[in-house]
C-alpha cells in the first residue's frame, strides 16, 4: 500500500451545500477575471463523489450548481455602469480518449495547438455570445446532453470526459479578451 500526504486549504463535510463550498472556493476569484486575470476552478475526485453534481447542480430539485452561482455572479458585475464595455462569451469542450470535442457545436474534432507565445489554443472552439444567466445555462444544459457518457462499476451513467466550460469577458468593441474563468469536471480519477 502507498502512502501519501496531501495538504488542504479548506474541508467541507457533508454539512455544506454547493453554495457554501462555491462561496469559499470560486466566488472570491469571479471578480479577478474583470481585472483581466485568468482564474481556473477544477472538480477532481472518484466517479460518484459529486463533481458533477457540485459543478451543475440539482435540476430536481433546483440546488444551483457552481456554473449558474458563478454565472449569476457574473451577470450581476455586468451590470455596474464600468463593466457596460464588455460582453460575455463561453466556451465548452470535451477531452475524451486523448482527443477534444466541441460540446456546443456537435461534437467537432478540436486540435490543441501551442501560439508563439507558448500558450494553449484550441483550434476550431467556437464561441458563443452569452446575455444572461439564463441562456448560457442552457448551452450548458445542451453541452452536458451531448458529453460522453458510460457505465462504470460505481455509477451507471457517469461522465467518462473531462468537460472544460469557459467563461470570458471580451470587449464589445473589438472582441479583445479581459479575463476568463475555466471550469473544469474532471472525469472519474480511479
Amino acid at each position: 500500500t502507498e502512502t501519501h500526504e496531501f495538504t488542504f486549504d479548506d474541508v467541507f463535510d457533508h454539512t455544506c451545500t454547493t453554495e457554501d463550498v462555491y462561496r469559499q472556493t470560486a466566488q472570491p476569484l469571479v471578480g479577478s477575471i474583470f481585472q483581466g486575470i485568468n482564474c481556473t476552478c477544477f472538480a477532481y475526485g472518484q466517479t460518484g463523489s459529486g463533481k458533477t453534481y457540485s459543478m451543475m447542480g440539482d435540476a430536481r430539485t433546483g440546488a444551483p450548481g457552481i456554473y449558474m452561482l458563478a454565472a449569476r455572479d457574473i451577470f450581476r458585475l455586468l451590470r455596474e455602469p464600468r463593466y457596460r464595455a464588455l460582453q460575455v462569451v463561453t466556451s465548452f469542450y470535451e477531452i475524451y480518449g486523448g482527443r477534444l470535442f466541441d460540446l456546443l457545436n456537435d461534437r467537432r474534432p478540436l486540435q490543441a495547438l501551442v501560439d508563439q507565445q507558448q500558450a494553449v489554443v484550441v483550434k476550431g472552439l467556437s464561441e458563443q455570445k452569452v446575455s444572461s444567466v439564463e441562456a448560457l445555462l442552457r448551452l450548458i444544459e445542451y453541452g452536458m446532453s451531448v458529453r460522453s457518457t458510460g457505465s462504470t462499476g460505481a455509477n451507471a451513467d457517469s461522465s467518462r470526459s473531462h468537460a472544460i466550460l469557459q467563461i470570458a469577458l471580451k470587449t464589445r468593441e473589438g472582441h479583445k479578451p479581459v479575463g476568463k474563468f475555466s471550469f473544469i469536471d474532471l472525469a472519474g480519477s480511479e
